[in-house]
């Protein structure tokens, strides 16, 4: 009997690897890649905590009495539920006229901010002029000085303008910072806009203010929403200006007024109102956020062209 030879097969390196990386699919994911998912979902867990335990912290604070706040050893959950805090911001009458003028000055800052840094930014950013580069790194420079650096010359400015002590003059001051950086943002936003959209609008006979109005305004609404949030939020929480150039109850802001909170016994330190406030404080910017990201995604949508 002739023994017959079995056919021999070959198989290219190429379908061996095909082979090899099918195998390890099929055996689902390696112990590397299970730890590394578990190591990123712990640290999402550990940042979340981290940024909402000081927020969680003033909430729970604002609704224990003054007694368990200072008790030791401290407690994470809250032992007694009290309103008083919220009831003694609330019928404060200069913390209310405090809030309302923290409101004027944010809103004016956010509406001259806007209004006089999109024209700047257009400027910088579609015209072209000799010596823009150094215009736009000189307003990037303003941003760089600390705020206590300049609080003596703008003191001085304050005094002999006879604008200390005022609303209008806390509006100035604050937008000393926020321009510059309205500027910058918005330029780079006008920038990377296709010429195209432009050149089509002038050829169709409109005027370079009205292609800003109806062409280029639109696909910047991401842009000037985000801008405005920060200047609003800036404006909102300052307190080393307001504290320097406001004295009296008509021109106040309520960060100013937080800290003029006072116990109601001596050496008493209102930590429970104190923090009442802080969360009274802290929802109208919780709101404006949800409101933001909302407009983020109308703004995206609206600025698109159809081809």
């Amino acid at each position: 009997m002739t023994d017959q030879a079995l056919p021999s097969t070959t198989i290219s390196q190429a379908e061996l690897d095909r082979i090899r990386a099918s195998y390890s699919q099929r055996k689902g994911p390696g112990l590397v890649s299970v730890l590394g998912k578990v190591g990123f979902w712990l640290l999402i867990v550990v940042i979340v905590l981290y940024t909402l335990f000081p927020f969680y912290w003033a909430v729970k604070s604002s609704f224990t009495p003054t007694n368990d706040l200072v008790k030791t050893p401290v407690s994470l959950w809250p032992q007694r539920f009290t309103l008083d805090h919220y009831h003694r911001v609330f019928t404060d009458s200069s913390f209310l006229r405090a809030l309302l003028n923290s409101a004027i000055v944010s809103t004016s800052v956010v509406l001259l901010a806007l209004l006089i840094g999109t024209l700047s930014a257009y400027a910088l950013g579609r015209l072209h002029f000799r010596g823009r580069t150094v215009v736009l790194y000189l307003i990037l420079s303003m941003t760089m000085f600390p705020a206590i650096a300049i609080l003596g010359s703008l003191f001085q400015m304050m005094q002999r303008f006879h604008a200390y002590n005022t609303l209008w003059g806390l509006i100035i001051v604050y937008l000393t910072f926020t321009l510059p950086f309205t500027v910058w943002v918005l330029t780079n936003f006008f920038r990377a806009m296709p010429e195209e959209l432009e050149q089509a609008a002038l050829v169709d006979g409109a005027t370079p203010m009205r292609a800003l109005r109806e062409v280029l305004l639109p696909l910047a609404v991401p842009g000037m929403v985000t801008t405005a949030l920060l200047a609003f939020i800036g404006a909102w929480s300052e307190f080393l200006y307001a504290r320097t150039f406001t004295l009296t109850e008509r021109s106040i802001t309520v960060q100013v007024a937080i800290s003029n909170f006072t116990g109601n016994q001596q050496f008493e330190e209102p930590f429970g109102v104190r923090m009442a406030a802080a969360v009274v404080v802290t929802v109208p910017l919780l709101v404006g956020v949800l409101l933001v990201q909302r407009r983020i995604i109308a703004g995206l949508t609206a600025g698109a062209v159809k081809g």
